[in-house]
């Protein structure tokens, strides 16, 4: 959590409001693309906006934990060489920090909720949820993108590419009922799931038992995969950094 909280105040030093521009540039730009997507689609602001805050929000958290779960260890090139702690601690450090920049841009959602009313229920408990399972998620994306990174310097770029398909193929600033045919695109989509198990339960909806059968099918999956890949490399990666 220290070198979370350092990794955070290193990239915004000698900046007068911090981190605080992560929430200054997201709500510019939902509010830029919810006027004007919103017009295009046809769809009331009041309606879009929160629709928008809130698929922003539970993207930028996915992506973030994926794309710099891709520099786990590449970051953390000295503290490895130096430092006699666990490997995992830097994956922790991904997690965390990450979780610190989201909670700056829910803000933006809170603003936008506050102007356009917004349902406030128990539902809302299965936004903190989901949340949760993707921060569990994302520690092991952390540790097997961190270990593929380490040893195969291109996988930053590849899982870049990937990452901004997908957030086209996700529906974030589009909405599941504006593509026809959709159950093999959105199905077959692990980041519409985990988008939707944050965003519905924000905007006072309940998630579809389908959504939580597909995360719990990933995380036991993930965390399969990658404790038998750590397990067998770990030892490897202070020569690959």
């Amino acid at each position: 959590m220290t070198i979370g909280l350092h990794t955070i105040r290193q990239t915004y030093r000698r900046s007068f409001i911090g981190p605080f521009w992560i929430t200054i540039s997201m709500g510019v730009m939902v509010a830029a693309i919810g006027v004007l997507y919103g017009q295009i689609f046809k769809i009331e602001v009041r309606e879009y906006l929160p629709y928008l805050a809130a698929g922003f929000f539970s993207w930028g958290l996915i992506s973030s934990l994926v794309n710099e779960g891709c520099q786990t260890f590449n970051g953390a090139e000295n503290l490895i060489k130096q430092l006699n702690a666990p490997l995992s601690t830097h994956a922790y450090r991904v997690v965390w920090s990450n979780f610190l920049t989201a909670m700056h841009t829910i803000w933006v959602f809170v603003a936008v909720a506050l102007v356009f009313p917004v349902a406030v229920g128990w539902s809302w408990l299965l936004a903190v949820l989901g949340i949760a399972l993707i921060l569990l998620n994302g520690l092991w994306v952390a540790l097997l993108l961190g270990l593929l990174s380490a040893r195969f310097r291109d996988i930053p770029m590849i899982v870049g590419s990937i990452v901004q398909v997908f957030f086209f193929m996700t529906p974030i600033f589009w909405q599941v009922d504006m593509l026809p045919g959709r159950s093999v695109l959105l199905d077959g989509n692990p980041f519409y799931h985990f988008v939707t198990v944050v965003r519905s339960p924000l905007l006072g909806q309940v998630p579809a038992f389908e959504h939580w059968i597909v995360i719990f099918v990933v995380t036991i999956v993930g965390w399969t995969l990658t404790l038998l890949a750590y397990t067998a490399y770990r030892w490897r990666i202070a020569y690959w950094v």
